[in-house]
């Protein structure tokens, strides 16, 4: 925080002329009420025995050498409690300051160089072309697509890929269901199978393919399921694809499992850990010795039959990437992997690239609908699709309620909350905040009154406790987006964001604005306008529109003071 740094410099440079070590376990940190001031240090507690002073005398010593180098004035209090805290309040000038920070960085506001260009790679939804997204993976492609925002923005070079699993025993079956199902529409008394894809949308493909290929049914069966598989995946990955797109989602790369295979980077992999010793056959298998890497057991990665378990396309596939040159691989895996996690882990650990892996879980997502909830099955063809809930609710509403929990928590996600236009939905209320900024300005503009230059005069007018209090929220936007890209944790800045527009809200309630005189209003109008500013760039890191109008608001939604 600009503050925080600010306050350990000087305090630095003063113990610096007093010829004192900066301390190691020195603290700055808030105080515990406000009163006490923006912030509170320890370092003459810490310093007071090898000074050979008492604590408190040590502290105004200390408090005295700030005092007379403070030259700019940018300190309103410095004073010492307790023990020997040393606490300083920040004079309005320095809160003042916040806005040129913010106006000069427009929604590049919160940018940062923390990353230093390490090389990441985000994979996230890769859910199976076997039908539709549903409400969980949307979960899963708001949380992948933040964390690569919030990544750039600090300074990562970000990779977004999808890894299509279009391999082994899950995309069989979905040949095979199409392949049913077109027998069966066309007059055919065939039974449906126990372990086969039901959805309305393989009947809907099975349709197209026979409307496409009118001789199917005298092909030899092998070339008929080959034909329903292949314009299968390509008609379902289409359809993902523009879900995702309507969700504002994006990948750079679309990465094939079975490219994995035709190229021979399974081969390369399992050579590799050969080479390091790790793998070893048994009963006409191929094993990896996870037992190694604290696993409860040795792992299978080609059965005896010759074909190949998950577990060894995904060491494949993350081999892979690592050749690609990532220098982090992040990975945004269902819930129901967790025993995987470990697993995986430690077969990036046999590769060579120990801790290079991160594995994020989401939890589930219930869907409440008049009350009741939405069962979701993509097999038995019982799930509301993420194309629905994104057309009812809007992408904005669902990418926000995605966002305002971690994720490894469970999410109910309740309709019709996101659908209502009032402040009890979480993301109307952020965003109401920057359209009624906009509509200020737009009512400002006609009369003639324009937002102070940051630095004029007039910003001595931003002087009560609300003024100094929302340049406080703006000024801990910066840390807000390092500490949630550093714990890759896009909750975090929605958490934000409806703090700093409730401090909106309630300005708008205690202060008049263009009503105020020329100089408070212009000077009342930077302030909101960098609100404005702040939700917008936070709102972008969600994926989420920063609206400039809302249309069929009311105007009495939030009282004002004008």
């Amino acid at each position: 925080m600009k503050a925080k740094q600010y306050f350990e410099d000087a305090l630095r440079a003063g113990l610096n002329r007093m010829e004192l070590p900066w301390p190691d376990k020195a603290l700055i940190e808030p105080p515990r009420e406000r009163k006490f001031g923006d912030y509170s240090a320890n370092a003459a507690m810490l310093l007071a025995g090898p000074a050979k002073k008492k604590p408190r005398d040590l502290a105004e010593a200390i408090a005295a050498e700030l005092r007379a180098h403070d030259a700019e004035g940018q300190f309103e209090r410095i004073e010492v409690a307790g023990p020997g805290f040393l606490n300083v309040t920040f004079a309005p000038g320095f809160w003042h300051g916040i806005l040129a920070d913010v106006s000069a960085a427009g929604t590049g506001y919160g940018a940062s160089d923390q990353g230093h260009g390490e090389h990441v790679q985000v994979e996230y939804v890769s859910a199976n072309p076997t039908g539709p997204l549903h409400i969980g993976h949307g979960r899963g492609a708001a949380l992948g697509d933040s964390i690569a925002r919030l990544l750039k923005k600090t300074g990562h070079d970000v990779s977004c890929e999808y890894y299509i699993n279009d391999a082994g025993r899950q995309m069989r079956i979905l040949g095979d269901s199409v392949w049913l199902r077109l027998r069966q529409l066309a007059g055919q008394d065939i039974p449906d199978l126990e372990d086969f894809y039901r959805g309305d949308y393989i009947k809907d493909i099975a349709a197209r393919v026979h409307r496409q290929y009118p001789d199917i049914l005298n092909m030899p069966e092998s070339q008929a399921i080959d034909i329903c598989f292949r314009e299968a995946v390509d008609e379902i990955l289409a359809g993902i694809k523009q879900d995702l797109r309507d969700f504002r989602v994006g990948h750079d790369v679309w990465f094939s499992e079975k490219s994995l295979v035709d190229a021979g980077r399974i081969d390369e992999a399992f050579a590799d850990l050969a080479a390091r010793g790790l793998t070893f056959e048994q009963d006409g298998a191929l094993w990896f010795k996870t037992t190694e890497f604290g696993d409860d057991k040795d792992r299978v990665l080609r059965k005896s039959s010759g074909e190949l378990t998950y577990f060894a396309s995904d060491i494949a596939y993350h081999h892979d990437k690592f050749k690609r040159g990532f220098d982090r691989v992040i990975d945004i895996w269902g819930a129901d992997h967790h025993g995987y996690v470990p697993r995986m882990q430690g077969a990036v650990t046999a590769l060579g690239r120990q801790g290079a892996l991160t594995v994020i879980l989401v939890q589930l997502v219930s869907l409440l609908k008049d009350g009741e909830q939405v069962a979701m099955s993509t097999r038995a063809g019982k799930f509301e699709t993420l194309a629905d809930v994104v057309a009812y609710v809007g992408a904005d509403a669902a990418r926000f309620l995605f966002l305002s929990r971690k994720s490894d928590s469970p999410l109910e996600f309740d309709l019709e909350l996101v659908r209502r236009k009032s402040m009890d939905n979480p993301v109307y209320y952020v965003q109401y905040a920057h359209a009624r900024v906009h509509s200020m300005l737009a009512k400002a503009k006609d009369a003639g009154i324009a937002p102070a230059a940051s630095g004029a005069a007039s910003l001595a007018h931003l002087s009560t406790p609300e003024d100094l209090e929302i340049c406080r929220q703006l000024e801990r936007f910066p840390d807000v987006v390092a500490s949630a890209a550093q714990a890759l944790a896009p909750h975090v800045v929605s958490h934000y964001l409806s703090e700093l527009a409730a401090a909106l809200h309630k300005y708008y309630t205690q202060h008049h604005v263009l009503s105020a005189g020329a100089e408070v209003a212009a000077a009342r109008l930077l302030l909101l306008s960098c609100v404005a500013t702040t939700l917008a760039a936070g709102l972008d890191l969600l994926g989420v529109s920063a609206p400039e109008r809302m249309d069929q608001v009311s105007e009495d939604a939030v009282p004002t003071a004008g």
